[in-house]
């Protein structure tokens, strides 16, 4: 099994060609949180992810005549930019099956770094399949997202930096998808000496690793469309397992609202562009799970790939979630200035107007009144119920919409 000489190794190796990332102490979500709230950036690591340690770790290991023929891997995006990356560092070519899915930005990136892109499958797992079977046919060295020693060896360092960086560190929040992050963190964590409680989460549209757990052993789960792509994973791997199991104390889930909103959180008050995947930890802290937090508590930001559709999606999605958008539907009076007062109104209660849409020629409404959809900008759910009594004291009938 693992330990924790070939992370110490993979570190010494990877100094000056990955990012020793920050650690960042968060007043805003201490505060909201009530613990020490500290935020390791794996976001703004090179590719904008931890998968470039693991990926040249494994690259820089192999010997040379192993490679020459080139390297293939499934990705849903992260992976793929890493061992591209990597591999264009030493001059071998790669080749990527992504899930048909994965967003634009992820797919043009890989690209970006020299990747051979083949879109295949509805999901990671069915672009394994295809990944294997090219691997026989173009006789390539198939490189594993995960379940690789070597890739949780270099995903382990993210553990390494931590420790060294708040050694007082008490608890430790890290995302699970195929289980090499937290892996190779957990090991580091626990060699570090000190008791540290280690809280693996998954999206709970795949939680593989909880079920798993149950099960004592590693299970396909079915899955479900998630902002945390990155992490949907059926199986958790076989060499990933085993480590899970006797290093990490818990593992929870969380759900889309809470990824929604924890993203845009991060983008709000910490300033920081987290993708679904990355978001997990602290969503489980701020929403289902705020008992984890016990003394200086870091959540692991593992990613930072969003797309600008995805975060456009997830920002409305959000502001929907936390109370500060609203969209409704009125019946207005088919008369000159109805909307101009109707639109007075709103700005008296400080209701601002996002989007409005106006139209007499539907058959949903009667005859001489209109329809209008309005979406208004709020300061929160308090605000919300006094726009919707106003709208109702001065004639109104609003309709909220989804």
């Amino acid at each position: 099994m693992l330990d924790i000489k070939a992370i110490h190794s993979a570190a010494t190796l990877l100094q000056g060609r990955v990012r020793k990332t920050e650690l960042i102490s968060s007043h805003y979500f201490s505060e909201r949180i009530g613990s020490p709230v500290w935020l390791k950036c794996e976001n703004l690591q090179r590719t904008g992810s931890f998968k470039i340690r693991g990926a040249s770790n494994y690259l820089l290991r192999q010997p040379p005549e192993a490679i020459s023929a080139g390297v293939i891997t499934a990705s849903a995006g992260n992976h793929a930019q890493g061992l591209a990356c990597a591999a264009g560092q030493i001059g071998i070519a790669v080749t990527v099956v992504m899930p048909k899915a994965t967003p634009l930005a992820k797919v043009m990136a890989t690209k970006s770094y020299g990747a051979e892109v083949i879109m295949h499958g509805s999901s990671f797992d069915d672009a394994v399949v295809l990944a294997r079977q090219l691997e026989q046919e173009r006789g390539l060295r198939y490189v594993s997202a995960f379940d690789e020693p070597l890739i949780i060896a270099g995903q382990g360092t993210v553990g390494l930096e931590i420790i060294q960086q708040l050694p007082e560190i008490d608890t430790l929040l890290v995302p699970i998808g195929g289980g090499g992050l937290i892996a190779g963190v957990a090991l580091a964590a626990r060699s570090s000496g000190r008791k540290i409680r280690i809280i693996g989460v998954q999206a709970a549209g795949c939680p593989s690793a909880l079920v798993a757990r149950r099960d004592g052993k590693p299970v396909a789960v079915p899955t479900a469309q998630s902002l945390a792509d990155g992490i949907v994973v059926k199986r958790l791997g076989d060499q990933t397992f085993p480590l899970i199991e006797e290093l990490v104390d818990d593992l929870v889930t969380v759900e889309e609202e809470e990824i929604a909103q924890a993203i845009v959180g991060l983008l709000e008050m910490g300033k920081l562009v987290v993708e679904g995947a990355g978001a997990v930890t602290l969503a489980a802290l701020l929403y289902s799970h705020r008992k984890l937090a016990k003394g200086n508590t870091v959540c692991v930001l593992s990613g930072g790939n969003l797309d600008v559709q995805t975060m456009s999606r997830v920002v409305e999605r959000g502001m929907l979630s936390e109370g500060r958008f609203l969209k409704v539907r009125i019946d207005l009076p088919d008369i000159p200035g109805a909307l101009a007062e109707l639109a007075a109104l709103l700005a008296l209660i400080e209701a601002n107007i996002l989007h409005v849409s106006h139209d007499r020629r539907t058959v949903d409404v009667t005859l001489g009144h209109s329809e209008v959809r309005l979406e208004l900008e709020t300061r929160g759910p308090e605000h919300i119920a006094w726009i919707l009594e106003k709208l109702k004291e001065n004639g109104y009938v609003a309709e909220v919409e989804h």
